[in-house]
Order: C-alpha cells, then structure tokens, then sequence
C-alpha cells in the first residue's frame, strides 16, 4: 500500500493559515503530522474543522503560554485519514510545564519543553508508528550539545525494535551533526544530502537560515521510499516536506 505523508512546521499556530490548507488540500496527504500547532479556536480547532477528511487526529502539547488573555497549548499534531490510537508522548529534559515569554525569556527557547509524540495509524496490512517531534532549540547554530545528544538517544530508545516506523518533525538541529547521525543509525533518512535548507526564505532575514536543514523524515528499513519532495512554498517560516511510502 502507498501512503502520502508530509511534515510542516505550522508557524505559531498558523500564521499562514489559509495558505498552508490551500497546499495541504491540494497535496491531500495520507498522513500529516504538523509542529507549533496551538490549542486554541484560531488553530488546532479551526484545523479540525477544515480537514474533516481525516478521520482520526492527536495533539501532545508541550507547554502552556501566557502571553496571551488566558493560557493556551503548544505542541504538535497528528492529522491521518485511516485509523488512529494515541500511544505516547515522551519528553525529553525539560517537562510539561509553563513557558513564560512575558518574563523576558523570550530570546531563550533551550527553555522550551519539547516532546517526542507517538502514535499508530491502521493500514489494511497492520499499523505503523509514526512519531512527530520539535527538537530541542539552540543554543550553537543547530549544532551538537549535550541535551541534543541526549535527545537523540532517547528517540532511538522509543523507535529500534519497532517495525513500520515513520519519525519527523523540526529536529532544531541540523542535518550533518552527530546528533541526526545517531538517529541514522536506526533509521533511513529519506532527504540525507538533498536539501540545502528547509526554511522558506521569504519569511527569514537571517542568512544563515538558507544553509540549514533542520526538518527532517526517518523511516525503517521495511517502508520504501518511492518518491520525495520539498515543495517551494510560501505557507510557514519552514518548507514542507513530501514522501511517498509503501508499506
């Protein structure tokens, strides 16, 4: 069976909302798992309310904001049109909790809880995992440090063993560190060497944003790649990525 699956980082709970809905409609994915989603009408809601198609969807929220009139949710979430089980979220250092960006922390997201957020969809031959993570930010460029080590590990613990696997998500780390390579060795990375960033440049003033690649998808040895892409499109702060799978 051939599935379509995409990963985006969706930009502060949709930013470019319709945009990024006029692209996912028009790619009609199988699978969709989505980071910076908020739980609020504005964002998870109205996206649950736009992609009626799928039948089943997860949020696993990593934080909770208070910048804004009342306390809100960040995490990330699973959209798919087969069937699906919530299986577990796992956090990395830092744990659930409140990120504050009033109290002049806001240039700090290494403060960030972030999770690894894992569920199964339920295909005619059997299930397969799929696992939707945002990394742990900064600081060093989206270089190896020790909590991105660490974070690479505990990924690994949650995926070997596991057939049918499908890991993405914004790694916040690049492609080309110990940290990803880790990871490689569990695991096919499907763009490994073919993207020269995965951010969408019409919304970064920073340069160095174009020699980064920092979305990535993993798959296990017993899923086959038949096609990948990462369209140019104006619908996030990042790129989407796009595969095609047979599982």
């Amino acid at each position: 069976m051939k599935i379509k699956f995409i990963t985006l980082n969706f930009w502060k709970g949709g930013i470019l909302f319709n945009a990024a809905i006029k692209f996912i409609k028009q790619e009609a994915p199988d699978i969709l798992v989505l980071q910076e989603v908020i739980d609020s009408r504005d964002s998870l809601a109205r996206l649950k309310k736009t992609l009626v198609e799928y039948r089943g969807s997860a949020f696993a929220p990593m934080f909770f904001d208070t910048t804004q009139t009342r306390q809100v949710e960040w995490g990330n979430a699973v959209f798919s049109r087969l069937p699906l089980q919530v299986k577990k979220t796992v956090f990395y250092d830092i744990p659930y909790g409140e990120f504050k960006e009033d109290q002049g922390d806001q240039h700090d997201y290494s403060l960030v809880p972030r999770n690894l957020q894992q569920v199964t969809v339920q295909l005619a031959s059997g299930p397969i995992n799929v696992f939707n993570t945002h990394g742990i930010w900064g600081p060093g460029k989206g270089g190896d440090n020790p909590r991105r080590l660490a974070m690479s590990r505990t990924i690994i613990q949650h995926v070997k063993d596991k057939s049918r696997v499908i890991l993405a998500g914004d790694f916040n780390t690049r492609s080309s560190t110990r940290t990803i390579k880790n990871i490689e060795g569990d695991l096919t990375n499907v763009f490994k060497d073919g993207l020269k960033t995965s951010f969408n440049m019409k919304r970064k003033t920073n340069p160095g944003y174009g020699q980064a690649v920092v979305d990535l998808i993993f798959v296990s040895p017993d899923i086959k790649v038949v096609d990948h892409y990462c369209p140019q499109v104006d619908v996030s702060d990042h790129l989407p990525l796009v595969c095609i799978l047979e599982v």
